[in-house]
C-alpha cells in the first residue's frame, strides 16, 4: 500500500493529511503559523508538530510514505528555498517536494491544469499558470512591496477607522460598537489608551467585524471590503496580461477565509469587474475544499501516479471541520 501526505502551511495554520492509495484518510494533523517569514522557528516547530501528529495518528514512519508535499505560505522565492529546502528535509521524508500555497490552492480549485488563483487569508497572494505552462507570481511580499488586505491589514484597517471616526476625521461608523464589544472596552478613549501604551495590536478575528457592519449597511466597513476587492482585482489582471491569457478560458480561484468565508457580495463583485473586463472567457471559482486537499492530489501526481477519480472523489468531500 503507498501512502500520500500533504501539507498546507499557512500565516495562522497548518494542516497535514496522509492517505492511502484510495483516498483514504488514515493521519491528519494540526498546528499553527506555517509561514518562515512570520516566525522561522515557529513555523518550523507547528510543521513538524502537525506531520508528527498525522504520522502517528496514522502509526506510520516517514519512510513509509510514498511522496510528501508541502504547500507554504512564504515559498516566494529562491532565497525562501534556501531556507525551506534544509528544513523539510530534517523532517526525513525520502520523496518530497516544496511549493507555494498558490500552487496548493490552484490545484485544489480547479480541474485544469492552468488558472490565476488569489489568495486572501492572512495576507493576499495571486499567481497564475497559462496554457503555455508559463508562471508568474504576483504580490504575497507585504504592504510595503505593493500589497495590499488579507487578515492582517483588514483589522488594522476595522481598528482605524473607529480612532478615525472618533476624532473625527471620519464619518461615525458601526464598526464602534462592534468593536468595543468585542475587545471589552467601555469606550473608545479606554481601547485608545490601552492599545497605545501596551503596545497592542487589533487580533485577526476583528475582521469579521467589517461584514458584520457592512451587512448592516455600514458604509465604512463596505469601503474597506471594496478596497479589498477591487485590490484583488488589479492582481489577477496583472497576472492574467503578464502570462497573455486575455483570450483563455480559465477559472480564477478564489482562496483564503477573507475569500471563502467572508461574504462574497461585499468583496467578490469587485474583482469580477477587473478580471472581465480583461479576460472574458475567466470565470470566478470559490474554493471549496481546503488547499491541503490540493497538497495531496499533487503528492499523488508527483509520486508518479495518475490521480484515481475515486481519490479526487473522496477528497472533495473534505471540509475543514474535518480537519481537526
Amino acid at each position: 500500500m503507498n501512502y500520500y501526505l500533504g501539507v498546507d502551511g499557512g500565516g495562522s495554520k497548518t494542516y497535514t493529511l496522509i492517505t492511502d492509495e484510495h483516498g483514504n484518510i488514515v493521519g491528519k494533523g494540526n498546528s499553527g503559523n506555517g509561514n518562515h517569514q512570520i516566525n522561522y522557528e515557529e513555523a518550523k516547530g507547528n510543521i513538524r508538530e502537525s506531520v508528527q501528529m498525522a504520522l502517528d495518528q496514522a502509526g506510520l514512519k516517514q519512510s513509509e510514505i510514498h511522496y510528501a508535499y508541502f504547500g507554504l505560505a512564504g515559498a516566494d522565492r529562491e532565497v525562501d528555498y534556501r531556507i525551506l529546502r534544509p528544513m523539510i528535509a530534517q523532517l526525513g521524508f525520502p520523496n518530497h517536494d516544496i511549493n507555494c500555497d498558490t500552487a496548493i490552492a490552484l490545484r485544489a480549485g480547479t480541474d485544469q491544469p492552468y488558472g490565476v488563483v488569489l489568495i486572501c487569508g492572512t495576507g493576499t497572494n495571486s499567481a497564475g499558470v497559462s496554457p503555455r505552462k508559463a508562471f508568474f507570481q504576483c504580490g504575497g511580499f507585504s504592504y510595503s512591496f505593493g500589497d495590499f488586505g488579507g487578515g492582517g491589514d483588514l483589522c488594522i484597517e476595522a481598528f482605524r477607522s473607529v480612532i478615525r471616526a472618533w476624532d473625527g476625521r471620519e464619518k461615525p461608523t458601526l464598526l464602534t460598537n462592534l468593536l468595543l464589544q468585542d475587545l471589552g472596552y467601555e469606550s473608545v478613549p479606554d481601547m485608545f489608551e490601552d492599545f497605545l501604551d501596551s503596545h497592542k495590536a487589533p487580533p485577526l478575528r476583528t475582521v469579521k467585524l467589517l461584514f458584520q457592519a457592512a451587512a448592516q449597511g455600514d458604509e465604512v466597513a463596505a469601503a474597506i471590503l471594496r478596497m479589498q476587492g477591487e485590490e484583488l482585482g488589479k492582481s489577477a489582471r496583472a497576472v492574467i496580461k503578464r502570462l497573455g491569457m486575455e483570450g483563455d478560458q480559465f477559472n480564477v480561484v478564489l482562496a483564503g477565509s477573507v475569500l471563502t468565508r467572508g461574504e462574497a457580495r461585499f468583496i467578490h463583485p469587485y474583482i469580477e469587474e477587473a478580471v472581465k473586463e480583461c479576460a472574458p472567457g475567466a470565470s470566478l471559482v470559490k474554493l471549496e475544499v481546503e488547499p491541503v486537499i490540493g497538497a495531496l492530489w499533487l503528492a499523488f501526481e508527483a509520486g508518479g501516479a495518475k490521480l484515481p477519480r475515486e481519490v479526487y472523489d473522496r477528497l472533495r468531500s473534505i471540509s475543514d471541520y474535518s480537519l481537526v
